[in-house]
């Protein structure tokens, strides 16, 4: 027993270091899984069965790569990405970036929006009550918070995204056919729609939100590249969680509304269309996992963009900072909370076309991001014995052209 003591305490220990500096990758990641991302997981479900799983799976290992390079480089140099943008590269690069980032977020955050009032409308509780009511708390704990406050609500929040799994069990899917699904891509039967889901899925896994935001999160919270491993451990935990949820997600309505032939619009169509097929739980469950998902993206969204824009213009940002300290910080994402919630308000407005918009200025948007993200984390000046494998180098580049051809064939099929 004395042999096992030092081992037992080196584990606790590991243990301990890690939680210590979990969080930017694993938020990071499940905000992926926002109200845009589980209206088109829930669609591709219900239109496709388990057709499209196959992408989850490739897509994981871009994603991981990606968010494995800014959770990096925010260790060892201690600066944002749009920080180092600006300093390595010219201002109208910068300027470019910025303006396309903050339209394409703030129609990110619209579609988050309109999720909270899909999920609390199940609920018998008017948009006119939730969204205000929402925004209003996202508000307060940010200004209100401080980083490691603010983070532990993320953290909890993370937890809720296994009500998707649950949702999934209580389907009952052939999970023979599914795990076949998974690992044969589908080469056969690309028709318009089946290309602009194919499109959608692979576009809602990686948006240039994450880049910025994780790398803000990685400097705010005061990590360096002596927690570099435990730092990588986080985001791909977060990265492989993110396309779990996104995998229940389209198994559940791939068992029970694409069987039975049930179109959907978006995510609250799912939900309610649950009840009958998998039972009223698998239904409420759905329903709370998208209002939790919702909110969570009103919350981060927003902050990446207040991050990314502060430090492209060398102004004070951070969680742990005040309102007079930060002034702008905290006034970027206080607009962009209530021009994307007074928007969702609006009667009759055409949702769809403005989610549409943020997947196609996602897609114009990576390429650049990757690009800058693939020479920053290849200069030696800047990242030392911590620049890029050739490894990391070939998903990165692959990464950049799929998500060019992709884009342009969204934007045809969008027009």
């Amino acid at each position: 027993m004395k042999r096992l003591g030092p081992w037992v305490s080196q584990r606790w220990l590991r243990l301990a270091l890690f939680l210590s500096v979990m969080g930017p990758g694993i938020i990071t990641g499940n905000v992926d899984n926002d109200a845009n991302g589980i209206a088109t997981y829930s669609i591709a479900g219900a239109s496709f069965g388990y057709r499209l799983l196959w992408t989850l799976f490739l897509s994981t290992f871009a994603l991981a790569v990606i968010q494995e390079m800014v959770g990096r480089m925010g260790a060892v140099t201690g600066k944002g990405l749009a920080d180092l943008i600006r300093e390595r590269f010219r201002a109208r690069f910068t300027v470019f970036v910025m303006i396309t980032l903050v339209i394409a977020n703030w129609a990110n955050t619209v579609g988050d929006f309109a999720g909270v009032a899909g999920a609390t409308e199940i609920f018998g509780i008017t948009r006119y009550v939730a969204i205000p009511v929402a925004a209003l708390l996202v508000l307060v704990l940010v200004v209100r918070g401080n980083y490691r406050f603010v983070e532990r609500v993320f953290l909890v929040a993370t937890l809720i995204y296994a009500t998707y799994i649950l949702s999934a069990i209580l389907a009952r899917p052939p999970w023979g056919e599914v795990l076949r699904a998974v690992v044969t891509p589908t080469l056969h039967g690309w028709d318009g729609k089946f290309v602009a889901m194919t499109i959608g899925v692979i576009g809602t896994t990686i948006a240039p939100w994450m880049q910025f935001y994780q790398q803000a999160a990685v400097v705010d919270k005061g990590l360096t590249a002596e927690e570099y491993r435990l730092t990588r451990l986080d985001t791909y935990l977060g990265m492989i969680t993110t396309n779990v949820v996104a995998f229940f997600i389209i198994v559940a309505c791939g068992a029970t509304l694409f069987v039975h032939g049930i179109e959907i619009r978006d995510a609250k169509d799912a939900a309610v269309a649950l009840a009958p097929l998998a039972g009223r739980y698998a239904s409420l469950l759905f329903a709370v996992g998208l209002l939790n998902a919702a909110i969570f993206s009103v919350a981060i969204i927003p902050l990446s963009t207040a991050y990314a824009v502060c430090e492209a213009f060398g102004w004070e940002a951070g969680l742990n900072r005040t309102v007079r300290d930060a002034p702008a910080f905290f006034g970027i994402f206080a607009v962009m909370l209530g021009a994307a919630g007074l928007v969702v308000l609006i009667p009759e407005l055409p949702l769809v076309r403005v989610m549409l918009l943020s997947q196609i200025l996602n897609g114009i948007l990576l390429p650049f991001v990757l690009i800058f993200l693939i020479l920053l984390t290849n200069d030696t000046r800047l990242m030392g014995a911590y620049r890029n494998s050739w490894v990391f180098n070939a998903i990165a580049s692959v990464t950049v052209i799929v998500m060019v051809v992709l884009t342009a064939a969204l934007i045809r099929l969008g027009l």
